[in-house]
């Protein structure tokens, strides 16, 4: 067994990917095509992510308490961000569809992206491949826009953004 070398930002986009798809049958192949990653990207993550107590043995579950905990308490802490410059992109944080309805906002976020419309200041996304990872996929979308809000919003965005992650991580939607 390969030694723990911590948790890589991609980790939580694959771990909220396999939430999403519930119940349903996936491999590994399923998720690299949909988050822009590659086959050994999956299965190294998979293998940190049950090392780390995320996972469970068959690497197709979910211990989603402990994911929501490290979420919670230590997201923020581990993959800091702070906005960057303007740029053009996908919205993320406050400026996602969802939290426009929620939050007036002068200032725009968004994942850097050349193909983008809205111009905003940039936010790191988890890995490059998000942007495109989030365009096939609106529900993983609003997961890491609440993710990006745990890592720069205000405190009442954090709880509006915690409450989305519960309910979805959790099976309450």
């Amino acid at each position: 067994m390969k030694s723990h070398n911590g948790m890589r930002p991609q980790d939580i986009v694959i771990l909220l990917k396999i939430v999403i798809c519930k119940d349903q049958s996936w491999q590994y192949r399923d998720l690299a095509g949909s988050l822009q990653l590659s086959l050994s990207e999956i299965s190294e993550s998979l293998a940190r992510s049950e090392q780390a107590g995320f996972l469970d043995h068959t690497r197709k579950k979910v211990h989603k308490l402990a994911l929501m905990e490290f979420i919670e308490h230590g997201l923020r802490y581990v993959f800091p961000q702070r906005p960057g410059t303007l740029v053009a992109g996908v919205p993320t944080c406050h400026s996602y569809s969802y939290y426009r309805s929620k939050f007036i906002a002068d200032i725009q976020y968004v994942w850097p992206d050349t193909t983008g419309e809205v111009r905003g200041l940039a936010i790191t996304p988890l890995y490059k491949g998000v942007p495109i990872a989030v365009q096939k996929d609106e529900t993983l979308h609003l997961l890491l826009a609440s993710i990006d809000i745990l890592r720069v919003g205000k405190t009442r965005e954090r709880k509006e953004a915690l409450k989305v992650l519960y309910k979805t991580i959790m099976d309450e939607l």
